[in-house]
């Protein structure tokens, strides 16, 4: 359900045990949990399925033959998270697409409606590691075989995918260096997981199901898998295995193919089991229009402390189904992303980087259901620019803010002349590029909690 600027009644559905207004708490922790019937059978994997509902509550949805029989459930329970808990022959690129489809068909709105994520892994034992975990993550520690914007990190090292020898390193409470690195960095890439034990890696580049190619203009090693084991092989044929067990983020941005499960062997499984990967986005396609990758970067590691990593991927595809829906942008491209980019792993934990000054801060508050967004500069810059450049289809994302609890009927008050859309859980802006650094922009809307959904006739 939206809002496009003007004031429209929305409907849109919450949890049926949820009360008025109180409803603000029960959305929040609302979690449902989605699994064939064979696999919910099957005893190790119904410990993950089991360790979810102890860890967050919820239902359990089962379905027999595809996922998309459970949306009338899901539609009855609209969850703010749902995992997927699936087997790796489960998991194909086919499955991907249809959590994807399916997800957003809980209401009338073209936008995704429950923060989703596939939790899988090489074997059961490896899934329900991930799924028992609930520390949350604050990541200070970054490693990268492509560039990114190393004064949004409290430290990191990242290896240049187009240029030999040119590396860029940051410590903490220092500002970034450039340095001379090794001409081939396998080695050095392997040991920012073994040894420094980055919380977040971020690759891009040529890669398959198989392997990951670390050089993009020159030779260099790569990254391979086999059975659930990660290593390197450097261009001398040295094999070097990884073997991270700490919780992170794995962010590959520009890969092909890296979060297709195509068998046993394929290299998103061994990054979770020899990797310690608890969450990771990946395409289960070639890519070349790269706006789901490579906007995760910009909503996630470029808006530092702003957003889970979940909330990150899905800013993302919020700001993708904007832009088809409004037909801005390659509509081709943005089309041929929707339902490609796999989210993997639990989608309620936590995972966040470490706050640090961004370009532009926005603030969301509510008093008696008065919703009130402000949107302000920072360090005296006029654009909503991202950081960094580099990477396909940068810039001028949207300015997403998610709601505390999902909403009903909305009433717009004030928009300073931006054209929100305004959803059910919620708020996007167009991003207006040029701003005045010394003015506050706000929306400001009325919104009332979410009735219960009717019950699902049986």
């Amino acid at each position: 359900m939206l809002v496009p600027l003007i004031a429209i009644l929305l409907s849109a559905s919450s949890p049926a045990d949820a009360p008025p207004k109180a409803e603000t708490a029960a959305n929040q922790t609302s979690y449902a949990i989605v699994v064939s019937e064979s696999t919910n059978k099957d005893a190790a994997w119904r410990q993950v399925v089991d360790a979810l509902v102890k860890r967050h509550g919820g239902a359990v949805i089962t379905y027999k033959t595809s996922v998309a029989d459970a949306l009338p459930e899901l539609k009855q329970q609209f969850p703010k998270h749902t995992c997927f808990v699936a087997k790796p022959a489960e998991a194909t690129r086919q499955f991907v697409a249809q959590v994807h489809q399916l997800t957003r068909a809980l209401d009338k709105d073209p936008y995704t409606d429950t923060r989703w994520g596939i939790l899988t892994g090489y074997n059961a034992a490896g899934a329900l590691k991930i799924a028992q975990h609930d520390k949350p993550l604050t990541i200070r520690k970054v490693a990268s075989g492509t560039e990114i914007a190393m004064d949004m990190v409290v430290e990191g090292v990242w290896y240049c995918e187009l240029q030999k020898h040119r590396m860029v390193q940051k410590k903490p409470d220092t500002r970034a260096e450039q340095l001379s690195g090794p001409a081939d960095t396998t080695k050095a890439l392997v040991d920012t997981l073994n040894v420094y034990k980055a919380d977040l890696f971020v690759t891009s580049g040529h890669a398959t199901e198989r392997d990951w190619q670390i050089g993009f203009r020159y030779r260099n090693g790569s990254f391979r898998s086999q059975a659930g084991q990660l290593y390197g092989l450097d261009t001398a044929g040295v094999k070097h295995p990884i073997n991270s067990p700490n919780p992170k983020v794995y962010l590959p941005i520009g890969n092909c193919l890296m979060g297709n499960i195509n068998s046993k062997d394929a290299m998103a499984l061994a990054w979770m089991q020899s990797a310690g990967v608890h969450q990771m986005i990946g395409y289960t396609v070639p890519t070349w229009f790269g706006y789901g990758g490579w906007g995760c970067l910009d909503y996630f590691v470029e808006q530092p402390g702003r957003y889970t990593f979940t909330e990150a991927f899905f800013a993302n595809h919020h700001a993708l189904i904007y832009c088809i829906e409004n037909k801005l942008g390659n509509k081709r491209g943005m089309s041929f992303d929707r339902d490609v980019v796999a989210f993997y792993g639990d989608p309620a934990w936590v995972a966040r980087m470490a706050d640090r000054t961004k370009a532009y801060e926005q603030t969301l508050t509510e008093k008696q259901g008065i919703f009130t967004l402000t949107i302000k500069g920072n360090r005296g810059e006029k654009s909503f620019t991202p950081v960094n450049t580099n990477g396909a289809q940068r810039g001028w994302r949207p300015i997403v803010a998610f709601l505390p609890y999902r909403v009903g009927e909305i009433e717009l008050i004030e928009d300073s002349g931006l054209k929100p859309v305004i959803t059910d859980d919620f708020i996007l802006i167009p991003n207006p590029r040029q701003y005045d650094p010394a003015k506050s922009y706000i929306v400001k809307f009325k919104a009332e909690p979410a009735k219960p959904p009717e019950p699902v006739a049986r």
